[in-house]
């Protein structure tokens, strides 16, 4: 397994930007797919966006075009940037590795952090 911690969580201002670090140990990162998942209060955890282990990346649709994932091997990080944020993205954002290329799903993943709190004002 691989040994994730989380930061960057905060409050935000709905339109604002925030950015979410993920640092990793204990694994070659350079070959695991990273994901960020979220659970907001009373919901379920869902997917938010995958970085393969080749660069390629996934995002769920509704956030599209607004969060963005990349990843720096040299630091062992993933990122979050999470830019137009809206009142729905309040939730526990959540990093995760996974030994699948396309991991989406929850059971895909192995490892995870101890999640970072994301709240969005109106």
């Amino acid at each position: 397994q691989v040994q994730l911690v989380e930061s960057g969580g905060g409050v935000v201002q709905a339109g604002g930007s925030l950015r979410l670090s993920c640092a990793a140990s204990g694994r070659t990162f350079s070959t695991m797919t990273m994901g960020w998942f979220r659970q907001a209060p009373g919901k379920e955890r869902e997917f938010v966006s995958i970085s393969t282990w080749s660069g390629s990346t996934v995002y769920a649709d509704s956030v599209k075009g607004r969060l963005q994932i990349s990843r720096d091997n040299a630091k062992n990080t993933v990122y979050l940037q999470m830019n137009s944020l809206k009142p729905e993205d309040t939730a526990v954002y959540y990093c995760a590795a996974s030994r699948s290329r396309w991991a989406q799903r929850r059971a895909d993943f192995d490892s995870w952090g101890q999640g970072t709190q994301v709240t969005v004002s109106s």
